[in-house]
């Protein structure tokens, strides 16, 4: 971001968090404190900018728009992709009827339902999981009266919770806590105010209702497609990959894609490369995201959700021993940011 002149931007429309905790819900104990300060020598940046999707979004459309021969069109709805060796052509229905395009190549971005993925018959294997996650946001201080800090994990064996701050559109502050569902519970009992202040009453009790500015369910998918390149056609973002969200991944991999693609892309149109040079997107973006983002959004699940008492307990003497040591906390740091991947996928010819 800092590269596309976007990251001043991203900063002071986000909130800044040099710190994440983990927490063991039931006894009120934090477990351990990691620290992005100790990679101040592998990044410009050692915080992690909690900044909503739809900020970031605006500020790059804006940028999108000042570049020459960009256009933006919205309420665009791909319907057809027509692939051929010599470009790429797509039918939108739009409020206008439906409309062609077409290009040298075709970037499908359009999230985890994906029309140019299933227009391409590229499968996306992986699996859903059988709860839903529930996102419940308030204005309520956690950090002032629960003592957590701005990105807090809380293993609980009968209903955990990751919580995080952002800074919400007027600058104040929101916390939005995740909590997961029960495999039976409706719709509407998810949602409704009282299984709405059940969940946050559990997490922290507190004399009165919580206010509720915002509330989300949606199912979580470990997913990835089979390949991130079909001809001139690839795959970015959830199009290509989804994954639970614990630990905010799944953006930063998108936005990793993104930069990846248009690295390979410049050098084929400025006659760099070859199709190697075209193969190599997938060949470094699908392995890590594997390795890296499915991995450990699975493990940070499961270390929330854990219910044997001894597994907890090795867990919990895991991360104490990890973030005691310095150079063990560093590493943590590396995966759980994603700069290990990029180092790694660059080693990747």
């Amino acid at each position: 971001l800092a590269d596309l002149g976007l990251v001043d931007e991203v900063i002071r429309q986000g909130l800044s968090a040099r710190e994440f905790q983990f927490w063991d819900r039931p006894s009120a104990t934090l477990i351990a404190e990691f620290d992005h300060e100790v990679l101040r020598q592998d990044t410009r940046f050692p915080v992690v900018v909690q900044c909503e999707q739809h900020k970031l979004a605006r500020l790059a459309l804006d940028r999108l728009r000042a570049l020459p021969g960009a256009e933006v069109h919205f309420s665009a709805r791909v319907v057809d992709v027509d692939a051929r060796a010599d470009g790429v052509g797509v039918a939108a229905e739009t409020p206008g009827g439906r409309k062609s395009f077409r290009g040298a190549f075709l970037v499908g971005a359009d999230g985890g339902r994906s029309t140019v993925r299933k227009s391409l018959d590229i499968e996306f294997t992986g699996y859903t999981w059988p709860e839903r996650f529930i996102v419940l946001t308030t204005p309520f201080d956690f950090a002032r009266e629960r003592g957590c800090c701005s990105r807090s994990y809380f293993s609980d064996p009968d209903e955990w919770t990751n919580l995080f701050k952002v800074a919400g559109d007027d600058g104040k502050g929101l916390w939005r806590a995740v909590f997961p569902t029960r495999n039976e519970e409706t719709d509407e009992e998810a949602l409704g105010d009282a299984g709405a202040q059940r969940r946050l009453q559990h997490f922290f009790p507190k004399p009165g209702p919580y206010e509720i500015v915002h509330r989300n369910l949606y199912k979580v998918h470990q997913r990835v497609a089979e390949t991130f390149r079909k001809g001139r056609v690839f795959l970015a973002g959830d199009a290509a990959h989804v994954n639970n969200p614990i630990g905010g991944l799944g953006l930063n991999c998108g936005i990793h894609d993104g930069v990846e693609l248009a690295q390979r892309l410049a050098r084929y149109c400025g006659g760099e490369g070859g199709e190697d040079e075209l193969d190599l997107y997938d060949r470094r973006r699908r392995p890590m995201n594997i390795e890296f983002v499915q991995a450990q959004t699975v493990n940070n699940k499961k270390r929330l959700e854990e219910k044997d008492p001894a597994v907890r307990t090795a867990n919990f003497e895991q991360l104490r021993a990890t973030a005691a040591d310095p150079e063990r906390h560093r590493q943590f740091l590396l995966r759980t940011s994603l700069i290990e991947s990029v180092r790694k996928a660059a080693l990747i010819k």
